[in-house]
């Protein structure tokens, strides 16, 4: 397979799979939040609470999730590798999922949703950020999803694409390939979770240091006459 049709392939297959993430959320919030409690022993009841939370329990959280997808990813590079290059275009679909579901549970994990279209949009800026894309240029239809989510979708797979594509023609002796796919498969989760965390982790402190709202006194009930 030649390296431009490479890349165009690749970059092809991220943004399918993006795309693909975009009409189904593959993360349900409500699920992993029930996922967070039992596994860490959280006591809260909603993201709300999970905003507020000590924010060195959510960093530990973070840090256990993204290990877990390195994990995932290294052991399904090792697995694929060994079909060499003929294996890359799967790897990468599988690879894409790990990633994109290790940024949707970092969201989660530090208190934000994405269940308005508001939401989701903050969540493609995320995706953004984990794929160290800068789409500044893009943010002014962010309240337009139908706009902004696959402008960002683009602008992702085709920076993606071509890392991707240039890590992975060495892929070609399938016994070597798949020490390589595990190796590459574990930087690749490692960074977006990194990217990912630090975006997520600093909106947190933004949301914490905004003055709380003051509350309005309730009125009295006026007395029967």
């Amino acid at each position: 397979m030649q390296q431009a049709g490479l890349v165009q392939r690749v970059q092809q297959l991220v943004r399918e799979r993006l795309m693909q993430a975009y009409r189904t959320v593959q993360v349900d919030p409500h699920s992993f939040l029930l996922q967070l409690r039992a596994a860490h022993g959280l006591r809260v009841s909603s993201y709300a609470e999970l905003r507020t939370a000590d924010l060195r329990i959510l960093d530990s959280v973070a840090e256990s999730t993204i290990r877990a997808a390195r994990k995932i990813a290294a052991v399904e590079g090792a697995g694929l590798g060994f079909g060499g290059v003929l294996t890359l275009l799967p790897d990468l679909g599988i690879l894409s999922a790990i990633s994109v579901r290790t940024v949707q549970k970092l969201g989660l994990i530090y208190g934000f949703e994405y269940t308005t279209d508001e939401e989701k949009a903050e969540l493609w800026v995320a995706m953004a950020a984990a794929a160290g894309v800068d789409i500044s240029r893009e943010l002014f239809e962010r309240k337009v999803l139908q706009r902004f989510a696959p402008r960002v979708i683009e602008r992702i797979a085709a920076q993606v694409g071509v890392e991707i594509a240039e890590k992975s023609v060495a892929r070609v002796i399938p016994v070597l390939s798949s020490a390589l796919g595990a190796t590459l498969n574990y930087y690749f989760v490692q960074g977006w979770g990194r990217r990912a965390l630090h975006h997520y982790r600093q909106k947190n402190l933004d949301l914490r240091a905004r003055p709380a709202t003051p509350q309005l006194p309730v009125a009295a009930a006026a007395p029967n006459p």
